[in-house]
């Protein structure tokens, strides 16, 4: 297998596993009849942070971005190759489709898994705003704009700090700030930043897990929100931009 062969793998499974443990923790705290059961939002952010260390444990081949947020950081910062040292890749619109392209099936099947993990609390479950609340994120309090605000903040805060770990390291990514260090950052932004929208701060954690939940047989599902669904797209992929743009002038400043 070639180098971007190996790195796609290494984004799909990183990908899977981070949507694996994170959805699942909120399937643990929102589903009826789970032991974790009312569990509490902090409960989420601690969960989601282990998710994210697990994930970039597993994808140290690829540079664990797991994100394509910050996949487009990257290359907004003049990121010139992804990979770790031996499985190195130019970076090329062929390369940052197939980034991309891992992530989302990655966080695709990652949802599947926690479907058949929880299927007969899904099936016990009375509300279909927590079944999909399990796979994708909401406000809570609707306003586009002021969710879409919301979002680039978060995702700017966690690429820039990406980005500012990894000034040396090549491929950045999120392997290059540490598996510890990011589990830290994404808890760090759910606690402080995670009200308004339940942090996407991920295109691929989002909308992934979204599809999974508009085809899976998921009795009583509902709808999948699509009129929301944009906004945790949008929003990180906006914020990961500036984020790598601001780094080229700050980071040389501050660090």
């Amino acid at each position: 297998m070639d180098n971007l062969g190996i790195d796609f793998v290494s984004e799909l499974v990183g990908t899977a596993l981070l949507v694996l443990l994170g959805c699942g923790v909120v399937a643990n705290v929102a589903l009826v009849r789970t032991k974790g059961f009312n569990g509490g939002f902090l409960m989420v952010n601690i969960g989601w942070g282990l998710a994210v260390f697990s994930g970039v444990i597993v994808a140290y081949a690829s540079g664990a971005h797991l994100n394509p947020a910050v996949t487009l950081g990257l290359v907004a910062n003049g990121a010139k190759t992804f990979g770790s040292e031996a499985t190195l890749v130019d970076v090329n619109f062929l390369t940052v489709i197939a980034y991309i392209g891992a992530q989302l099936i990655g966080a695709i099947i990652g949802a599947v898994f926690v479907w058949l993990a929880y299927k007969q609390h899904f099936d016990a479950e009375p509300d279909a705003a927590n079944k999909l609340g399990v796979f994708s994120t909401g406000p809570a309090l609707r306003s586009y704009g002021w969710n879409l605000v919301t979002e680039i903040i978060g995702t700017f805060v966690l690429v820039f700090v990406v980005i500012g770990f990894g000034r040396n390291a090549d491929g950045g990514g999120l392997a290059a700030l540490g598996a510890l260090p990011v589990a830290l950052l994404v808890i760090a932004i759910g606690a402080s930043l995670g009200g308004p929208t339940g942090y996407a701060i991920n295109p691929a954690r989002d909308l992934g897990p979204r599809l999974a939940h508009a085809f899976l047989p998921i009795k009583g599902k509902g709808s999948s929100d699509w009129a929301y669904s944009w906004v945790p797209v949008v929003g990180p992929i906006i914020g990961g931009l500036i984020a790598g743009w601001a780094a080229i002038p700050l980071l040389p400043i501050l660090t």
